[in-house]
């Protein structure tokens, strides 16, 4: 129902306005107040339901319908107002309209000319009405979205999420899972202010990094996050984005590390694993809320790879199955790994920066490598000059220490 608020001083005016619009004042459609002067009007104001228009003569004791409709502007939500003075008034009507007066209508007043001016004037006020509540919408849709989404995509969903197909399909898709060691232990040593502080500075950081290279940050569990390429916007390339974005976790996340330390934090690695395949993905929140998540073996071999990492000794591991898609790929092979709830062996590689890739050392890995994959009894030698050149070499010295123990091959059971 529309309440006009009408402020005249003239006596007559009531009984004509609500005889004119009887119809749509019996059927509930509209509703009048009446005010004499601009002060009452304010008054009126005060403790009406919020008033959509204002129908407000300009020559009125105590308060003018000029000053009037500068008060109404001092207003956060000042309502649409319509102006009434004689034809010959044109010079205050110019100054009303400038000072945001929505319309105006001439006196000797013409209803039916007054019927049209109202109902436009209230058609216009439920249309910003209705924009308003459509924008209040999306900034609280942006606001949700965007703890999953990239910012541009974010904003995308909130103004129309069926841009995207949220619902459930199959994609090919690039998981990512993050995880930090010693968490556990840490969290039973710190205050938990101290504790609340450092875990949002470090998911800020992964999470500024994740949507930089346009991923999808799927959940975020204790210390774990779960990280999704591919979906929900189609991405030809999204093993290289996850490749990239794994690189650049690793350097946050080793910066991080190391300013906690110094400030006497022991804020263990960040262990990071990727698998690129099929998997169902969508909205699987129930309709009560939002879950966008994904299901499928691509999902749980991508965690099993993070662990994987804890008995390697490297910080990322990639299946094949992302080194694949990613041309130039620059890592190397880490070995066959026999997963949980897998029954072939999968190879898997450690992603390393251009620099490291071009780096000599890196040629002598492979080499080794090779040699172990060959049952070459100079895979031994081999690794041991390696490791004995590479102290920081975790990798190199996992598969001395095989070698050592009467291991070899590259087959490894992770468990």
């Amino acid at each position: 129902m529309s309440l006009v608020l009408v402020v005249d001083d003239e006596p007559d005016l009531e009984a004509l306005i609500l005889q004119t619009f009887r119809r749509p004042v019996r059927e509930g459609a509209m509703r009048f107040a009446f005010a004499h002067d601009g002060q009452e009007a304010l008054e009126a104001l005060a403790r009406l339901d919020p008033v959509d228009l204002v129908l407000a003569d300009i020559n009125m004791p105590r308060m003018d319908g000029l000053t009037l409709l500068a008060r109404l502007q001092e207003m956060a939500a000042p309502p649409a107002t319509v102006i009434v003075s004689a034809y010959g008034d044109m010079a205050n009507i110019r100054t009303a309209m400038n000072r945001g007066a929505f319309d105006f209508v001439t006196k000797p007043i013409d209803l039916a000319d007054l019927d049209v001016t109202i109902a436009k004037t209230l058609r216009h006020v439920a249309a910003l009405r209705e924009a308003a509540a459509r924008r209040a919408a999306a900034e609280r849709a942006h606001a949700a979205l965007a703890r999953y989404f990239s910012p541009n995509l974010a904003s995308r969903l909130a103004v129309d999420a069926q841009t995207l197909d949220l619902g459930g399909r199959r994609r090919d898709v690039t998981a990512l899972f993050t995880d930090v060691t010693g968490f556990t232990a840490l969290v039973e040593t710190l205050q938990p202010a101290s504790l609340v502080a450092l875990v949002n500075s470090y998911f800020a950081g992964l999470t500024d990094i994740v949507f930089s290279h346009g991923g999808t940050v799927m959940k975020i569990m204790g210390d774990a996050l779960q990280v999704l390429f591919g979906a929900p916007e189609d991405q030809p390339d999204h093993a290289a984005r996850a490749v990239a974005c794994a690189l650049a976790l690793d350097r946050f996340a080793e910066t991080f590390r190391a300013g906690r330390m110094a400030e006497g934090v022991a804020f263990g690695a960040t262990r990071i694993g990727l698998h690129a395949g099929e998997a169902l993905v969508g909205d699987f929140g129930g309709g009560r809320y939002f879950d966008y998540t994904a299901y499928g073996d691509t999902i749980n071999t991508a965690s099993r790879l993070q662990s994987a990492n804890k008995v390697l000794g490297t910080r990322i591991c990639a299946s094949a199955a992302v080194a694949a898609r990613v041309q130039p790929f620059q890592g190397r092979p880490a070995g066959d790994l026999l997963l949980r709830g897998r029954t072939d062996p999968l190879r898997a590689y450690e992603p390393v920066e251009a620099t490291r890739f071009a780096d000599p050392a890196t040629s002598a890995y492979a080499a080794a490598f090779a040699r172990l994959a060959e049952r070459d009894p100079a895979a031994l030698p081999a690794f041991a000059a390696l490791v004995g050149t590479e102290d920081a070499d975790p990798l190199a010295r996992f598969h001395l220490r095989r070698l050592l123990n009467g291991g070899g091959g590259t087959q490894i059971d992770i468990g």
